[in-house]
């Protein structure tokens, strides 16, 4: 009766193909490789993936082995066809075609194995490689693109569990970065001195509570040396020299980074430095740049 299946999907009469597979014994190999072929056909996709991979576990026979085989094959490239399309309908507008960022939120360290499984699965890279992509506190850049296509990911990221956000580059450029000089305070009020040169004012006033996120990290310090090669011949390259200590504060609501570095701060100058260590500041997130 197998064949009579066989002929069925030939000439895609699939009503009649279900009808012959309901009175065969489900546990037969190639009455489970019919059924995953009609799962295919009617849309199921993620029971006729299962289907194929535990054929795969079993010991069937090569010839199942292989049908197995280009029936994940065959959902592979429409998973593939349908993301391509989804990133198509989500760049027609020149704004969806901007650059942006993806960026990952950290994940706790007890939940790393299931989300990094998560994370292999939505973005079809290696369980192994998506662990170490994931941090476990601060934030990560993940990939830079389209808007529109890193939206997609994004919202499939999400639906999985994913702590994720994506933004444009042009909401990044906004965020003013002042350099601070050193501070001033006046009760709950704090004026903060910096020497932006493309901004008029000098001068930036807030309050403690503005504070979001307190960021501290080191910058790496770039110059041009003169080095020799592996021949011995002189080359002029940019080399990392040192690091600067920084120590950013988000000001979330005013779209704002006070940034603090220990070449520039004139901690002899405003509030003393002991002083701003004894604030009740958002807890501090390390790390390099």
């Amino acid at each position: 009766m197998i064949e009579q299946v066989a002929a069925a999907f030939e000439r895609q009469d699939y009503q009649e193909a279900a009808r012959l597979l309901r009175e065969l014994p489900a546990q037969e190999p190639w009455v489970q490789i019919y059924q995953g072929r009609l799962h295919e056909i009617t849309g199921q996709t993620t029971t006729a993936e299962t289907v194929y991979r535990q054929l795969l576990k079993t010991d069937t026979g090569s010839k199942i082995t292989i049908e197995a085989r280009q029936g994940l094959q065959r959902l592979a490239a429409l998973e593939r066809e349908q993301q391509q399309l989804k990133i198509a309908q989500a760049t027609v507008e020149p704004k969806d075609n901007q650059l942006g960022v993806l960026v990952l939120e950290s994940v706790p360290t007890e939940a790393k194995s299931l989300t990094a499984q998560k994370f292999a699965q939505v973005m079809k890279i290696d369980p192994y490689f998506a662990r170490l992509q994931l941090p476990s506190r601060g934030w990560r850049l993940y990939r830079i693109g389209r808007i529109g296509e890193l939206k997609i990911y994004g919202q499939a990221l999400q639906a999985a569990g994913i702590p994720v956000f994506w933004l444009p580059l042009t909401a990044i450029q906004q965020t003013q970065v002042l350099k601070v000089c050193h501070f001033r305070m006046n009760g709950s009020e704090v004026t903060a001195i910096h020497t932006n040169s493309d901004i008029p004012s000098t001068v930036f006033t807030f309050n403690w509570s503005d504070v979001t996120h307190r960021v501290i990290g080191l910058l790496p310090l770039f110059e041009s040396v003169v080095d020799l090669d592996a021949r011995g011949r002189l080359q002029r390259k940019q080399k990392t020299q040192d690091y600067a200590q920084i120590c950013d504060l988000h000001l979330t609501s005013q779209n704002c980074i006070l940034r603090l570095y220990d070449g520039g701060y004139q901690f002899q100058q405003g509030v003393l430095w002991e002083t701003l260590n004894q604030l009740r500041l958002p807890p501090g997130q390390t790390g390099k740049t």
